[in-house]
């Protein structure tokens, strides 16, 4: 018998269920679920929010058996799914991870199938950690940056990684896991050309809906080529920048998991994360050195290539747009000496001080890479010139706040929670009461026990 290729071995993994994971993974995995309910609330009223909203109430023909956005309607799992991973991932405040943003798109996945199915909150969590295995094994194939391709990891790698957990969520045997996963690799796309646009958002929300669909249709029976991922003319081969994936190995699935090395960063800041060790550097000089506006000369960032790429807005209007903007990101930390949902504000990207600063910050990039999180460079570099002949530089900076290896301090998660429900004034009578049950979600019989009725 030929030895079973790499979509097999990860049919093999997602099908086979998953052993006790360990108790800081589980704390990592009600983390991170608990920040993706926070900003998936936070981003309901988001206009890229709304038109999803109304595309699936359009082609809603009858109820459903999941909730969107945690509230009182519901809809089929994929539509809710694909309404709360955009939400999750509209103010680009969810949490990072494998170059993207895995719980976005896992948990919005598994909240809405793990309710359909009255799963328990254990077998929804082993579901994640699954999703998340499968989504390392695949872009860790790869020595380069799909965001220099142009991929948004997300919206491929996503897919996959939905599909996977889903299936593992719905105890399919091997063969339908290979279909769902043959099905997910031709359904999975989004480009970084869409970042700084509400299509940003919505590659989270579709690659949650269409990681169910695949699940759905390889049930449904739709069969794929049992050779998908590693095929020359495969998935991995066909998203690979320079070709130099590895589809010959064997899958490195087992007790080591990923997910316990490599771990979630929760966010600080409202923004693309490429960003965040800027933010970090500009925010320690204006503290230390009480800087103001006027006093500044020009901020002169180092940062990767891949981190360059995906910051492509040198000089934003909105507030989308400077998502994605390492100009915005010092110059709202030095305008504000802070970076929150209230400096995400069309008027206050505007304002002139923000443009003015915008302005006088220069670029230089590195080839660099971190290896706990390839898509930016090993460190990054702030240096501040003052009129006044000053030169304030922050040094090398390796890890963002907020990452596994320079955590948020205790309590800083569940104020964030708080801070993201409060956005949303009558989504949740009880928000500590949902940040608890969250807490709680491995002890949690029944899924639809999360948002009492």
């Amino acid at each position: 018998m030929p030895a079973m290729g790499l979509t097999g071995q990860v049919a093999h993994y997602a099908s086979s269920g998953l052993a006790d994971p360990g108790s800081d993974v589980m704390a990592a995995v009600r983390g991170g679920f608990a920040d993706t309910v926070a900003c998936m609330l936070a981003g309901r009223r988001e206009p890229a929010v709304q038109a999803v909203r109304a595309y699936v109430a359009a082609q809603q023909g009858r109820g459903g058996d999941a909730r969107i956005l945690l509230g009182p309607e519901y809809a089929r799992s994929g539509d809710a799914a694909l309404v709360n991973g955009t939400a999750a991932h509209a103010l680009d405040f969810d949490d990072v991870g494998l170059c993207g943003h895995p719980s976005a798109v896992l948990v919005s996945a598994l909240l809405a199938e793990g309710e359909r199915l009255h799963r328990s909150g254990m077998d929804v969590m082993r579901a994640y950690v699954v999703g998340y295995e499968v989504w390392a094994e695949l872009i860790g194939r790869d020595a380069d940056q799909h965001h220099v391709k142009g991929w948004h990891p997300t919206a491929v790698f996503g897919v996959l990684g939905v599909a996977a957990a889903v299936v593992n969520l719905r105890r399919l045997d091997p063969a339908l896991a290979a279909h769902a996963l043959g099905i997910a690799a031709s359904l999975a796309a989004g480009v970084v050309a869409n970042f700084g646009s509400m299509v940003k958002p919505f590659h989270a929300g579709r690659a949650a809906a269409a990681g169910i669909m695949a699940a759905d249709m390889a049930e449904a029976g739709l069969q794929a080529s049992a050779d998908v991922l590693e095929h020359p003319a495969g998935l991995l081969a066909a998203l690979s920048p320079r070709g130099r994936v590895d589809t010959r190995r064997a899958a490195a699935f087992g007790t080591d998991l990923r997910l316990a090395r490599l771990g979630l960063t929760v966010k600080k800041y409202p923004m693309c994360f490429a960003a965040h060790r800027i933010v970090d550097a500009a925010l320690d000089l204006c503290d230390k050195h009480d800087l103001r506006p006027a006093d500044v000369a020009r901020a002169r960032v180092t940062i990767g290539t891949a981190q360059a790429a995906m910051l492509r807005n040198h000089a934003p209007q909105t507030a989308l747009q400077a998502k994605f903007s390492i100009e915005f990101a010092v110059a709202a930390a030095l305008a504000a000496h802070r970076l929150g949902l209230e400096q995400m504000d069309d008027a206050f990207v505007q304002s002139a001080e923000v443009q003015s600063l915008m302005r006088r910050v220069e670029i230089a990039t590195v080839d660099s890479v971190n290896p706990d999180e390839p898509s930016l460079a090993a460190s990054d570099r702030l240096v501040v010139e003052l009129h006044d002949g000053a030169r304030l530089d922050s040094g090398e900076v390796y890890a963002a706040r907020g990452t596994p290896g320079s955590p948020l301090a205790p309590g800083e998660l569940r104020r964030k929670f708080l801070d993201c429900a409060a956005a949303t004034a009558g989504r949740s009578d009880d928000p500590d009461g949902l940040y608890e049950r969250l807490m709680q979600l491995d002890a949690m019989a029944d899924l639809a026990e999360l948002m009492p009725s």
